[in-house]
């Protein structure tokens, strides 16, 4: 029996055996988290968020996590390429800041013409 892992905002729940990264499990659900490093803790890029409720689907952090979160880990987030799945968990994808700099600018200008 395999281990529920969900991603949100995306919805969707894929089934992985223990110690699977939650990176190698997004791709596997084809669900996009970006990186650069290729999974190996060096860009940040693959940051995702875990709810206390849900930290212990998650085998605990490493200490090279730890250093490269800085403090982070204290409001939840967790490496993709490196958080191991031990439980069923939930974790949320922050959104691209680019994406969320086009969706404000184009939030503003719908409220200008309103």
């Amino acid at each position: 029996m395999g281990i529920h892992l969900t991603f949100l905002p995306d919805g969707k729940t894929i089934e992985v055996r223990p110690g699977t990264t939650v990176l190698d499990a997004s791709r596997k659900a084809r669900v996009q988290i970006r990186t650069r490093c290729g999974g190996k803790a060096a860009c940040l890029m693959c940051k995702v968020i875990v709810k206390d409720s849900d930290a212990s689907g998650l085998g605990p952090i490493n200490q090279n996590e730890r250093l490269k979160l800085g403090g982070l880990q204290d409001q939840g987030y967790r490496l993709a390429c490196q958080a191991k799945v031990t439980g069923n968990v939930t974790v949320t994808i922050p959104e691209d800041p680019l994406k969320a700099a086009i969706r404000k600018q184009l939030e503003m200008m719908q409220q200008e013409d309103e």
